[in-house]
C-alpha cells in the first residue's frame, strides 16, 4: 500500500514532522561531533524519510516479484481499512491505529519475523509482538460507537490535530461515553477543539479511495528480479538467489495464520 498526496487539513502534521526531523538532524550532527555513537544512532533513525525514487523502485521490485501493490489516492490507512472492509483482505496491516477510525473490520500490528518499535524517547528499541485488533469487539468492550471513538481520538491526537493538553485514551473515551459527542462537550473543551472539527470527523469516515478490486498475485520473474537488484543496484547474487528459491518454494502453498510462530 502506497500513500497518495497527503489531505489538507493534514498540513499542519506534516510540518510539525519536518520541523522535528531537522530538529533531530541538528542534534546528530552535534551528537557525531562529540563522538557520541550511540545518541548519534537514535537521532539519525529520526531523520530518515522516503525518497520518490525509493517509493517507485519498490513499486517496480514488487511487480516484479509478482506481488501485488495498491496506489492510494491519499491516505494508505484508508485505502487499507477500505480493503478489508469490502473483503478483499482479511485485515489492514499498520502501526497506526487510525486504521480503526478508517472502519477496518481487523487492524494487525507488528506483523514481521521479528519486530521493533524505537522509542525515541529512550533511544533505544523494544521487541513488540504481533496484535490483532477487532474494531467491534472494542467498540463493545468500550460501549463506543466508532462516531465516539473518532471523537476520542480527536481529542487524544491525530494526524489531523495535535490533541488537548490533559486527555489520554482513557480520559478521552471516558469524557466522550459521558458526553456522547464532542458536540456537547463543555465550552472550555469546545473552544479548545480545532475549527475545522466537522472535517476531520467526515475523512475518517469518508476518505477517498480508490473502488478498484486489487489485482491478483503474479509470477516472480527471477532474471529480472535478479538483474534490477544485482546488477543495476549491488545485491550480493547469492542472498537474492536464496531468497528467489525461497519464494519459489513458498508458492502453491496456502499458509494458515497458525503457521506462523
Amino acid at each position: 500500500m502506497f500513500d497518495g498526496p497527503p489531505p489538507e487539513i493534514k498540513r499542519a502534521e506534516i510540518a510539525r514532522r519536518q520541523e522535528a526531523r531537522e530538529r533531530s538532524r541538528v542534534a546528530y550532527e552535534k551528537a557525531v561531533a562529540a563522538g557520541d555513537l550511540g545518541a548519534a544512532w537514535s537521532k539519525a533513525v529520526m531523520t530518515s524519510r522516503l525518497t520518490r525514487e525509493m517509493i517507485d523502485e519498490a513499486k517496480t521490485l514488487l511487480s516484479l516479484l509478482g506481488i501485488p501493490w495498491v496506489q492510494a489516492p491519499s491516505e494508505g490507512e484508508a485505502q487499507a481499512a477500505h480493503l478489508a472492509r469490502q473483503a478483499h483482505a482479511w485485515a489492514a496491516g499498520s502501526k497506526d491505529y487510525d486504521s480503526l477510525l478508517f472502519g477496518a473490520p481487523r487492524l494487525v500490528r507488528f506483523l514481521a519475523v521479528r519486530s521493533t518499535e524505537f522509542l525515541p524517547s529512550r533511544g533505544r528499541s523494544r521487541d513488540v509482538p504481533p496484535e490483532l485488533l477487532n474494531l467491534e469487539e472494542n467498540l463493545r468492550v468500550l460501549a463506543l460507537t466508532r462516531a465516539q471513538l473518532i471523537d476520542a481520538a480527536i481529542l487524544v491526537g491525530t494526524d489531523f490535530f495535535e490533541g488537548l493538553r490533559g486527555f489520554g485514551p482513557k480520559t478521552a473515551v471516558k469524557r466522550v461515553r459521558e458526553w456522547g459527542s464532542l458536540d456537547a462537550a463543555p465550552a472550555d473543551v469546545r473552544t479548545r477543539l480545532p475549527g475545522n472539527l466537522d472535517e476531520i470527523r467526515a475523512f475518517f469516515h469518508d476518505p477517498p479511495v480508490s473502488h478498484e478490486a486489487p489485482s491478483e498475485p503474479a509470477r516472480a520473474r527471477p532474471a529480472d528480479v535478479t538483474r534490477f537488484l544485482c546488477d543495476e543496484r549491488d545485491f550480493s547474487e547469492t542472498r537474492v538467489a536464496a531468497i528467489l528459491a525461497r519464494l519459489r518454494g513458498s508458492r502453491g502453498r496456502s499458509a494458515r495464520l497458525e503457521d506462523f510462530p
